[in-house]
């Protein structure tokens, strides 16, 4: 699978995207294993780019890119996304399109943290983001 990062994406991506690191392309629709948000309104039309220090074997297709970056995302995934899958930067957005039309017109970029077994900082974390799950 193959993903045109275009120039202003990639100007804006290189600095939040260290050499060395591995991206993912995943769904943020609660459906991921990297989802904090989501639910049923959100299904296949919220996406992230989750940079990490090191590969996930469920991120295991191949997003070949041009702009050198190790890209992969999951199988899952790959039901939403189409032929002619690009990534471009207008209006301080991050825009993920195919030749359907946009996917996600406001894309994030989060570095991965691993869960935290720690109840409290985990309620306190679905509090905060109680507004942005639906």
């Amino acid at each position: 699978m193959k993903i045109n990062i275009k120039d202003q994406a990639e100007t804006y991506l290189a600095s939040k995207i260290s050499a060395g690191k591995h991206v993912f392309l995943a769904l943020d629709d609660g459906s991921s294993k990297f989802s904090k948000l989501g639910g049923s309104c959100a299904i296949g039309n919220k996406f992230q780019l989750v940079v990490a220090d090191q590969e996930d074997p469920e991120y295991s297709v191949t997003l070949e890119n041009n702009a050198g970056f190790t890209m992969t995302t999951a199988e899952p995934e790959t039901t939403f996304l189409g032929n002619g899958l690009a990534l471009d930067y207008k209006n301080a957005s991050l825009r993920l399109t195919d030749d359907s039309g946009v996917l996600d017109g406001a894309v994030t970029v989060d570095t991965y943290q691993a869960p935290t077994k720690d109840k409290q900082a985990m309620k306190a974390e679905m509090s905060e983001l109680g507004g942005k799950i639906c």
